[in-house]
């Protein structure tokens, strides 16, 4: 019989148990299985989605690629550059263009010319360095580095912390609390603006060759950003320049030669005058201080009627290029990437600088025109081959052929909302005053504090009542600003002035904001010194502008040139909606010549002692090929420093020549002409 045998309780209960842990360990091996399967599912999705971003490609990703690409391929250039042979460039250029004239420097040494005048360049306005002194937290480590010129890292590296220290306050003018920019002083200061972009430095080059060193040449720096006067006020700009004159002079024993650039024409204007004023508001060397040490003040592009550049800046922080460019990339220049409104920061900043007003149009209607005459209206663009190495015999006359233009451009009209505005007679432009109308907030007020502009404060009423006016001349351009731009003209109204004195013996033109306008004050008593107006012609230059409401947006300058705005035919005027003259792409000839065509010619009421005026226009010719660079015969407005022909008249007159050994005046342009349509009382 068999036996059956009945397990233990606590066999049964060894054996359950091990069967369950078994079940337990496979169960958790499965969940642990389950759940390594879904992290890798999700691992895939992840990576798939960073393959997917990485394969997506953004407007940023190749904004930084474009600017590193540049960056580096500038350094790479400057690197090589600097590590070529000297005479390599001038080898590949002699091998492709035959033998390269000599440098003015060399060719006049090799003539006998010695060093003789004391010489002091007087930079125009951007063209001089700025570094820090004092700034704010995000400037840390930037103690006297430059700000502005030489590479421009920190605008790169921390854009929103240098807009707000190279802007000035809004109220005063001057340095904004807590900050202190001060002009870079030397022959450094203004030689180069960037690598590679020469300024003084070619001149500076050639002077040396016939025996200059930095004991006879002096670099009068200035903070270029603030009033003429309060660089007197804040840095004593104007009295360290007067004394370094009187010690070169001292030491030579013979009067200097004074070379202004640009807004340094100006600059050097008011310091003339400022050096004959008694203290404090003056200098007080006396009437006859600029007789005693001044041989020549050889004036290089200078604006002295202003240009109508400054009035499309201060408008709508644009000029020809920008408007170009935005056409190019519409909303690019008023995006909001990474909260820097471009155009609104240029706005922002360029207000604040009250030099730029000193270049607004002066003269008024008078000297620009009105609504139905200008001085250039039949201005025509010449025709020119570029290759043509003789330009004074083979450029043909901007205005002697009428061509195929029919009517005359009305270049008086330095703003017109719209084309038709800007060619109607004025009998059909039906025109609304724009000064009484009522301004208010509008919505950009509570969204873009960072880039607060006054046009925040005219509201939709008054930008409106701007457009309905239509066209703006030079005697109204000064209601416009006023209307647009009140805080910022009131500090300009506090420097600068731009009319024309009835008598210059009233003691209201004493005071200093009408000593850099040559319509109100006079020149000094020193019949022997020479003034010559030097400038490029041949280029097309910005007179006047067509302009249009800009899209409504948050934040949006409301204003800005119409670049749908082109002339019908070939030759005329008008282009991408700036209307063009003669001049160095930024001076008008007008602007450039008048004064010593006509204004100072002889003795008149401005040149009251009869100092001796010459006029003296370089034609532009491009740069042969690109070994050349930036050309030696060069017209434009900063390039025309490295022009042969003008550092040469410069080299002779600083080794002793006079305007009459250079041959009097050289004019391409008719400067002549256009003056003497010019009905100014003399």
């Amino acid at each position: 019989m068999p036996v059956v045998r009945r397990k233990k309780p606590a066999e049964t209960e060894k054996n359950s148990g091990s069967e369950s842990e078994s079940n337990i360990n496979q169960h958790v091996k499965a969940e642990k299985e389950r759940e390594e399967e879904t992290i890798d599912k999700k691992n895939g999705r992840v990576k798939e989605n960073i393959r997917k971003k990485k394969r997506g490609w953004s407007c940023v990703d190749s904004c930084y690629w474009l600017i590193g690409f540049v960056c580096t391929v500038w350094w790479v250039v400057v690197l090589l550059y600097n590590a070529m042979p000297s005479s390599l460039p001038q080898y590949v250029t002699e091998k492709i263009t035959g033998p390269m004239s000599d440098p003015p420097g060399l060719k006049l040494k090799k003539e006998g010319l010695i060093a003789k005048h004391p010489v002091v360049f007087v930079p125009g306005i951007v063209t001089g360095g700025l570094e820090l002194w004092e700034g704010h937290q995000c400037a840390e480590g930037l103690f006297r580095k430059r700000l502005w010129g030489g590479t421009f890292g920190e605008l790169y590296k921390r854009p929103l912390c240098w807009v707000e220290h190279i802007s000035l306050d809004n109220e005063t003018g001057l340095d904004p609390p807590g900050i202190r920019i001060r002009p870079v002083t030397g022959l450094v200061a203004a030689d180069y603006f960037a690598p590679g972009y020469f300024v003084w430095a070619v001149l500076i080059a050639n002077l040396a060759r016939i025996g200059y060193e930095e004991k006879n040449m002096y670099m009068a720096a200035y903070d270029w950003r603030i009033s003429f006067q309060n660089t007197e006020v804040r840095d004593q700009t104007l009295s360290r320049i007067k004394s370094n004159i009187e010690s070169m002079v001292a030491t030579s024993g013979e009067k200097a030669v004074i070379l202004p650039h640009s807004m340094g024409v100006l600059y050097f204007l008011h310091f003339m005058k400022w050096v004959e004023e008694p203290a404090p508001m003056g200098g007080g060397g006396g009437p006859d201080w600029c007789s005693k040490h001044i041989k020549a003040v050889m004036n290089i592009g200078g604006p002295f009627l202003g240009v109508p550049k400054a009035v499309s800046g201060l408008f709508s922080a644009e000029a020809k290029d920008i408007a170009v460019a935005r056409a190019i990339a519409p909303g690019f220049l008023d995006s909001d990437l990474f909260r820097f409104q471009t155009l609104q920061h240029v706005m922002r900043t360029s207000r604040s600088w009250d030099s730029t007003m000193s270049m607004i149009p002066k003269g008024g209607d008078t000297i620009w025109g009105d609504l139905d005459w200008s001085p250039e209206e039949d201005y025509v663009a010449s025709k020119r081959r570029q290759s043509d190495n003789d330009t004074q015999s083979e450029r043909h006359s901007a205005t002697g052929n009428l061509g195929s233009q029919t009517k005359s451009v009305k270049y008086g009209r330095i703003i017109s909302f719209g084309k038709d505005v800007a060619e109607a007679p004025l009998s059909e432009i039906e025109r609304i005053d724009f000064l009484d109308a009522i301004k208010g907030n509008n919505v950009a007020n509570t969204t873009c504090h960072d880039v607060w502009t006054e046009y925040h404060d005219m509201g939709i009423e008054g930008i409106r009542a701007v457009a309905e006016h239509k066209v703006y001349t030079a005697g109204s351009i000064l209601d416009l600003l006023n209307f647009v731009a009140p805080k910022m003209m009131a500090r300009g109204g506090a420097h600068f002035s731009y009319g024309i004195a009835d008598n210059l013996d009233d003691p209201k033109y004493k005071h200093y904001k009408h000593w850099s306008n040559p319509l109100e004050t006079r020149l000094p008593n020193a019949p022997d010194m020479e003034i010559y107006s030097m400038y490029g012609v041949g280029l097309p230059t910005e007179r006047s502008y067509v302009y249009k409401l800009s899209p409504t947006a948050e934040c949006n300058i409301p204003f800005q040139i119409d670049t749908s705005a082109d002339s019908e035919d070939e030759d005329g005027c008008l282009k991408d909606g700036v209307y063009h003259v003669d001049g160095d792409e930024t001076v008008p000839v007008l602007s450039a010549g008048f004064m010593c065509a006509k204004g100072w010619r002889g003795k008149t009421r401005f040149n009251p002692s009869g100092s001796r005026t010459y006029v003296r226009e370089y034609d532009h010719s491009p740069p042969a090929n690109l070994l050349e660079g930036r050309g030696t015969q060069s017209g434009a407005h900063v390039d025309i420093m490295g022009n042969f022909a003008l550092i040469e008249d410069i080299l002779r007159v600083a080794a002793g020549a006079t305007g009459e050994d250079l041959g009097g005046d050289r004019v391409y342009s008719d400067i002549f002409k256009w003056s003497e349509k010019i009905n100014l009382q003399l």
